[in-house]
């Protein structure tokens, strides 16, 4: 009879350590791509709502005698049915014929906040949790400065431009 010689299978430390040490640096490439593209999508987002709330603005603005909606207080001109004169209504009826513009308030994904500052008529001060702003007569979006310079919506030298204003 001849003596068979048992060969081992399987894998060494020192070849899992070097598989491991792979997937390592494959993992710390990959996963910042996915960080940036969740803040490039969050910004293309934000670029989208800020054109849509200005045509609905501009919409209402026709629909109510060239009158501003009040979206200070709270977003029912624009979620809501309304008369001529801006009156609310939760149902359509004989005069609450306009809207609504909205399905519901719209949220700033980098404030996390539908909160609006300011007035048409009246300058609003940016600041934390603070969703949109009224900045020289336009409706703008609130951004943290450095968030903003990093996403290339705000340049370096800017705090403010013609969509984003920051604190």
């Amino acid at each position: 009879m001849h003596a068979r010689k048992m060969v081992a299978k399987g894998f060494t430390l020192v070849e899992i350590l070097i598989v491991v040490v792979i997937l390592g640096i494959l993992a710390a490439i990959v996963i910042p791509q996915f960080t940036n593209a969740s803040e490039s999508a969050k910004s293309s987002s934000l670029v989208t709502q800020l054109q849509s709330i200005r045509s609905q603005i501009e919409l209402y603005k026709n629909q109510h005698n060239d009158d501003e909606p009040d979206l200070t207080t709270n977003w029912n001109q624009f979620t809501q049915f309304t008369d001529i004169d801006g009156t609310t209504s939760a149902t359509k009826t004989a005069t609450a014929i306009y809207g609504p513009y909205m399905q519901k308030p719209a949220v700033n994904p980098f404030e996390d906040s539908s909160v609006v500052v300011g007035t048409p008529t009246a300058d609003g001060t940016p600041a934390a949790d603070v969703g949109w702003v009224w900045d020289g007569g336009i409706l703008k979006a609130n951004i943290e400065l450095q968030k903003g310079r990093d996403l290339n919506l705000l340049g370096a030298a800017e705090t403010e431009n013609a969509d984003f204003v920051s604190y």
